[in-house]
Parts: structure tokens; C-alpha cells; sequence
């Protein structure tokens, strides 16, 4: 098996998002990180989590050491992300799997993508390590010039992983509680900083540096009052530096990476940037962090779904194959829908992070709010979507002895970690009262959908461009309410925004697919995600009788796709019915 080959949407989403030199260059990647990710890999992250990671905390003789021991499956699959795909080094350095320049993030998170396939947890300090070397490069670069360069190491020798300690018991959410003091210490060397404090969830807890926030004396209170700081496991003099690991986390999942509670002792530190902006600063980290996070939700999702369509291809029940009954085919056409249209929009959002780093302020903007769109709405339909999955199984979903329990253990840490998702719609409101993002967002689909000139494509392009309209509406009447009402409403406007982006990235994609003569899937799967707009229930939509086309890719009639774009209106009729009813 090949994870790229069995995946009708990411060569197609490559062909539109990337330059033809860089299509190129992925093309062999894919097929071999594809076929490691379906064997190799699987197999070692199968083993990774059934030997999680062992704190070590004395030797021997009694030396307080702090160590964290991982099995070889794990440290294996370390070589394999970090040094033979280049996954955390690509984004900092040229010549990473032959790119003459720094790797696009669209390929970053199409490599990633398909890693996590088969193991979630290494793509945490995948990320932390990616975002630490980031943060450095963006805010303090000559400073720390070579803490950059070994957190972007091509070889495991020269690495440096990278963590963000961050949340405390006191704060959790609220990071303005912050308790962990920071120190100015003079020597004859020149000043340092020292921390003290609780740092009470820390992933990758034995990570050689890490960004964390401290309490910078007289600089107020709340966020306004922290600074970031640097904190490398060994102090420049080589002495191990005054991290202490107090226990690793016994967590639902994600069990193959080291998670624990962290005590600062006058721990030394180096602060970063301008320490008036700690919070600030740390955010850029806890954004490409949370675009990871929608990155692991479609891999969660689009192996789930294979998982699935294999099963259900395989197993016969009553004299028939379950993927050819009606019931399965219904249950099993949304799930595929959303690993689709969630693919499109990481894919999406990091082709706006590549414009936003090349200088471009709207795509910045764009990115801004995409972030938070998708984190929240793709992690949480990653829970549905993967325990649908274990469903559709049956009992052997249920058992350890196969993937699904660990798809659905993983899925759950995607809408909690980095934020959950009411802090995630907080930040969508704050780019809403902020930068009216919801302006930015509909002004920019508008035109895109405006573009759209094949004539297949124009009527579900209007229908689209009236939905924008009025979420733009919506989000001008939410602006103008109380705040809590605005509170109160944000959550299910977020997920609206995020299901219109979907659609109009399914439609560009289909048009392009059209005007190149690739068929009319993309079209297909364009109005039935209309479709699931209109009646959330996707009743009896046309795509169920095409269904091996829709999972496997394939030629789809110009009259099925038709079809599912008239089926959106009487959709649209039942359901109102079905509400005045109730």
C-alpha cells in the first residue's frame, strides 16, 4: 500500500497549489514517504505506543538526571521524520530533499500530512521543533543564530528538538496567570536571565530547548507583564540547567511522545526579542502550531476513512458486501467528504502562510483567521469522523489490535491542545473586532468565486457568493450585539465561515479540473458538500451510487454532477420542512 497513491485529493490540490519545479521535486518524495508511511512507519508507531516513554529521573548513584527513555520504535521514527524527510529542517534551510531553497509550506504540510497517517504523536515535537526555530528566526535571529540552525538540523546528530512550555495549573487557558517569575542575574560573564515556577503541561518534556513565558518584574500585569524566554536543557557552562521533570503525563493519547509537569529552579534563560511582547511573540509559535493541529485532524480523518472503505470492501454481510448497502454508503459518504474538503483547506491556509512570509499583508491577514477556522472546526470533526470509523468496523474497531482505538484516542487531543475550541472561537471574534476578517474572508472568496466562468461551475458559484453575502451580514448583526450574546454566537458563525471556505476551495478546484479536461468528480463533491449545507442529514444525495469513484478517484458523469447540484434544493425544501415539524 501507498498512502499518496490511495488518496484521490493530495496529488490533484498539489497540481493547483504548487509551481510546476515544485511539483516536480515532491512527485518522488510522495512516493516514497506514501509507501514508508503504509508499512515501515506504521509498524513502528503500532510498537511506539505500546512502550510509551519512562522518565528516568536519578542515576544510578543517586545523580538527579531528569532523563526520559523512548523505545528504539520511537527513536527510529525520529530518524525517519527528522533526518531522512527533512520534516522540521525544511522550512529554515535550502537544499532539504533537493530544494534549491527553503521547502513552501504546502509541501511541509503535504509530507507532514501523510507521515501522520500512521503516527500522531511524533508530529508534536515535529511542530515544536519547526515553530521554536521560527519564533528565533522571526523575532531574535542574530542572537541566536546557532540555536536556530541545531533546531533545524538535517541530521539527528546536530539536532536540537524544540518544546513551548506554556500553560500553568493557576491559568490554563488564562495565560495572563502566569506565575513563573523571571530574574535579571548580572555576572562577569554579562546578564542572564533565571525562571522559576510550574510548568504543568509540557510536551516533549525532554526537549534540548524550549520557549516558555515568565513574569518580568515591573512590566505589569496580565499578558502585558510576561516575557519570552529561551531555556536550553544544559547551561552554557555544559552543568544540566534547572528543569525538573516532575512526572510525565499518563494521557489518553499521543502516548508514543514524552508529556510532563516541568518545575523551573532558577533555571537559566536567554530572553527573546523584545520582552515587552512576550505573549505576542509566542503566539506566532501557538499559531503554526494549531495549523499542525488541523494538519493531524485530516491525516486522523483520511486514515479513518481508508480504514473504512477497506473494511467494508472486504466484509460480506446478509450475501453482501457492506460498502455496496445503501446504510453503509450513507454513513460512509460524509466521512470521505470531510477528508477531502478538510485536506483543501490546510493545504489552503499554508499556501497563504507561504504568500503572508513572502511580504504579502492580505494573506497575512487571511491567515490570521484560517488558522483558528480550521483548527476548530477540522479537529472536532475528526472526533466524529474517526469514531464513525470505529463504527463502521464493528467490534474489532474496538480493539487495541487495530488502528481505530488509536485514531480515535489521537483525534481527542486536536480540539484540546493549543486551545480548545471556545478559546479557538474567541480568537476568530478577536480577528473579527480587530481586522473584520469576516469582510476579509468574504471579500476575498467573492472574487475567487467571481472567476469562476465554466459554465458547470457558475450556477453553484452564485449560490455560494449569496451564502458569503449573508455570512458577511451575520457577522456585521454579531459585531453590533453585547458581548456576551457575541460569545454566545461565536461558535456556530466560526463553523460557518469554515464550511463556506470549504466549499468555494472544492469549486475552484473543480473548475480547474473542468477547464483541464480531468473529469467531474471535483464538481461531484463541490455540490454534494452544498448539499450537506443545505440538509446536514446528506440525504440521499446522487454521489451514494458513485461511491468508488468518490473514494478512489475516477471519471464521474457531467449528469451525476449535475444531479447533485438540483438535489441541493430539494434538500434545502425537506429540511426546512423537517425543522417547521419539529
Amino acid at each position: 500500500m501507498n498512502f499518496a497513491d490511495r488518496d484521490p485529493a493530495l496529488r490533484p490540490l498539489l497540481d493547483q497549489l504548487l509551481s510546476p519545479d515544485d511539483r516536480t521535486r515532491i512527485e518522488p518524495v510522495l512516493d516514497d514517504l506514501g509507501a514508508v508511511a503504509a508499512t515501515e512507519l506504521d509498524d513502528l508507531a503500532a510498537t511506539a505506543d505500546r512502550n510509551p516513554p519512562v522518565l528516568r529521573a536519578y542515576a544510578p548513584d543517586g545523580t538527579r538526571i531528569d532523563a526520559v527513555d523512548h523505545h528504539p520504535a520511537y527513536q527510529e521514527m525520529c530518524r525517519l521524520a527528522f533526518e531522512r524527510y527533512g520534516l522540521a529542517a525544511m522550512s529554515h534551510r535550502p537544499g532539504v530533499l533537493g530544494w534549491p531553497t527553503r521547502v513552501p509550506h504546502v509541501v511541509k504540510y503535504a509530507l507532514s500530512y501523510l507521515f501522520v497517517q500512521s503516527e500522531f504523536g511524533l508530529a508534536c515535537p515535529l511542530s515544536m521543533t519547526d515553530s521554536a526555530a521560527r519564533v528565533l528566526r522571526l523575532f531574535d535571529p542574530e542572537r541566536f543564530a546557532a540555536e536556530i540552525d541545531a533546531l533545524s538540523s538535517p541530521t539527528l546528530e546536530g539536532l536540537a528538538t524544540g518544546a513551548m512550555f506554556m500553560t500553568e495549573k493557576q491559568g490554563g487557558t488564562d495565560v495572563g496567570q502566569t506565575a513563573t517569575t523571571a530574574t535579571a542575574t548580572v555576572t562577569p560573564e554579562g546578564t542572564h536571565w533565571t525562571l522559576s515556577g510550574h510548568k504543568w503541561f509540557c510536551s516533549n518534556v525532554a526537549a534540548d530547548l524550549i520557549l516558555t513565558l515568565a513574569r518580568v518584574p515591573g512590566q505589569g500585569e496580565g499578558t502585558r507583564g510576561l516575557g519570552l524566554f529561551l531555556v536550553p536543557r544544559v547551561r552554557p557552562d555544559g552543568t544540566p540547567n534547572g528543569l525538573r521533570i516532575d512526572r510525565l503525563k499518563d494521557k489518553l493519547g499521543s502516548r508514543s511522545m514524552a508529556s510532563g509537569e516541568v518545575t523551573l529552579e532558577e533555571a537559566w534563560a536567554q530572553p527573546v526579542g523584545d520582552l515587552t511582547r512576550g505573549f505576542p511573540q509566542m503566539a506566532e509559535m501557538l499559531n503554526v502550531s494549531r495549523l499542525s493541529n488541523a494538519m493531524r485532524a485530516t491525516a486522523l480523518m483520511r486514515r479513518a476513512v481508508r480504514e473504512s472503505v477497506d473494511h467494508t470492501r472486504e466484509r460480506v454481510v446478509f450475501g453482501q458486501r457492506l460498502f455496496d448497502q445503501p446504510l453503509m454508503r450513507q454513513t460512509l459518504l460524509p466521512l470521505a467528504l470531510h477528508a477531502e474538503a478538510g485536506l483543501g483547506l490546510v493545504l489552503e491556509s499554508a499556501s497563504r502562510l507561504d504568500d503572508a512570509d513572502a511580504g504579502d499583508p492580505h494573506a497575512a491577514a487571511m491567515v490570521r483567521v484560517l488558522t483558528p477556522l480550521a483548527k476548530n472546526t477540522l479537529c472536532k470533526r475528526a472526533r466524529q469522523v474517526t469514531g464513525e470509523a470505529m463504527e463502521v468496523r464493528g467490534g474489532n474497531g474496538y480493539i487495541e489490535d487495530w488502528v481505530n482505538p488509536r485514531l480515535l484516542r489521537d483525534a481527542h487531543l486536536g480540539s484540546i491542545w493549543e486551545g480548545s475550541s471556545n478559546v479557538i472561537c474567541l480568537d476568530v471574534l478577536r480577528c473579527m473586532t480587530r481586522e473584520q476578517s469576516h469582510r476579509v474572508l468574504a471579500g476575498a472568496y467573492v472574487g475567487r468565486l467571481a472567476a469562476l466562468d465554466h459554465p458547470r461551475v457558475e450556477p453553484a458559484a452564485s449560490t455560494l457568493v449569496g451564502r458569503w453575502q449573508h455570512l458577511r451580514s451575520r457577522g456585521e448583526q454579531l459585531l453590533a450585539m453585547s458581548r456576551f450574546d457575541q460569545e454566545a454566537a461565536i461558535g456556530a458563525y466560526a463553523e460557518d465561515l469554515c464550511h463556506a471556505v470549504m466549499a468555494t476551495l472544492l469549486l475552484e478546484r473543480a473548475q480547474r479540473e473542468l477547464a483541464a479536461g480531468l473529469g467531474h468528480r471535483a464538481l461531484l463533491l463541490a455540490h454534494t458538500w452544498l448539499h450537506w449545507l443545505a440538509d446536514p442529514r446528506l440525504t440521499s444525495p446522487p454521489a451514494l451510487h458513485v461511491l468508488d469513484q468518490v473514494v478512489d478517484g475516477g471519471e464521474v458523469s457531467a449528469e451525476v454532477a449535475q444531479s447533485a447540484y438540483d438535489a441541493i434544493g430539494t434538500a434545502s425544501r425537506h429540511h426546512a420542512e423537517a425543522g417547521t415539524r419539529g
